[in-house]
C-alpha cells in the first residue's frame, strides 16, 4: 500500500515509543534524523508525543495513595505529555515552533519546520488533539505511530490469529472499539478521535512507529506496512 501526503505531515507519535519503559534516546536520535531528512525536502512536521510510561508510572503511584476520578488521571497524563513535549521541542533546535501546541487555541499558521503538540485537556486523547490539528491546519490525514502495526478485528495479545485490516471505513473501525474515552485505555485510534475525523472526514494512517525503515517509506510515499482508514 502507498499513500501520498502534502507538504505537511501530522503525527500522533506514541507516548509507548518515545517512553516505554524509560526514555528511548536510540529511537529518538533516529528519528530526528528522519525528520530533518524530510524537512530538507521542504515538508513540515506537527508531532503531537503521547505519555507514555511516565504517564503510567504517575498514574499508578497516585492511585496507590487515593481514589482518583477519571479527571485526576486524564491530567496526569496530560502533563506527562508536556514533559515528553518539551523533550522533543529541545532536541529540535531551531527547526522548531517557539511555542508548543498545549491547547487548540495555540494553533497557528506553521512558520518553522517542526511544530510539537502536547495533551490539552480531560476527555481527550493526544489521537484527538492530533485529529484537531489536522483539521484545523486544512491536512486530509493525521498518521498514528504507535506501537499497533496495524488495525486488528480483534486484540491481538488475546486472539494472536486476529485478522488485520489494510483499510477499513470509520463505520467499521467504530464497531471495533469502545464508544467511549477511559484514560489509559488502548486503542489504535481512540473513540473521541474517530468520532471526530468520521464527522471531518479525515483519514488515519495507523502503524508501528518503532519499524522507522517503514516509517521512512510511509513518508516518502513508497509502499509500507499499515491500516489506512477513511
Amino acid at each position: 500500500m502507498k499513500y501520498k501526503f502534502g507538504k505537511t505531515y501530522v503525527i500522533a507519535l506514541g507516548g509507548s515509543i518515545v517512553f516505554p519503559d524509560q526514555i528511548d534516546v536510540s529511537f529518538i536520535k533516529q528519528f530526528k534524523k528522519l525528520v530533518e531528512e524530510l524537512v530538507g525536502d521542504g515538508k513540515r512536521f506537527v508531532l503531537v508525543v503521547g505519555g507514555g510510561k511516565l504517564a503510567r508510572m504517575y498514574q499508578e503511584a497516585a492511585k496507590e495513595i487515593s481514589k482518583l476520578s477519571d479527571k485526576d488521571k486524564d491530567w496526569i497524563g496530560i502533563h506527562a505529555t508536556r514533559s515528553n513535549a518539551q523533550l522533543l521541542h529541545a532536541i529540535f533546535g531551531d527547526m522548531v515552533e517557539p511555542v508548543i501546541i498545549d491547547n487548540r487555541n495555540r494553533i497557528r499558521p506553521l512558520r518553522k519546520p517542526v511544530t510539537i503538540g502536547s495533551g490539552w485537556q480531560p476527555g481527550w486523547s493526544t489521537d484527538f488533539v492530533t485529529s484537531a490539528i489536522a483539521k484545523d491546519l486544512g491536512v486530509k490525514e493525521f498518521i498514528i505511530a504507535g506501537t499497533p502495526d496495524h488495525v486488528y478485528e480483534k486484540d491481538p495479545a488475546k486472539y494472536p490469529k486476529a485478522r488485520t485490516f489494510d483499510e477499513l471505513s470509520w463505520g467499521i473501525y467504530r464497531k471495533l472499539v469502545p464508544e467511549k474515552w477511559i484514560p489509559g485505555a488502548s486503542a489504535p485510534v481512540d473513540p473521541i478521535a474517530a468520532a471526530f475525523s468520521q464527522k471531518h472526514g479525515l483519514k488515519a494512517i495507523v502503524i508501528d512507529g518503532r519499524r522507522l525503515s517503514n516509517f521512512k517509506r510511509l513518508l516518502k510515499g513508497q509502499t509500507f506496512v499499515g491500516t489506512l482508514i477513511k
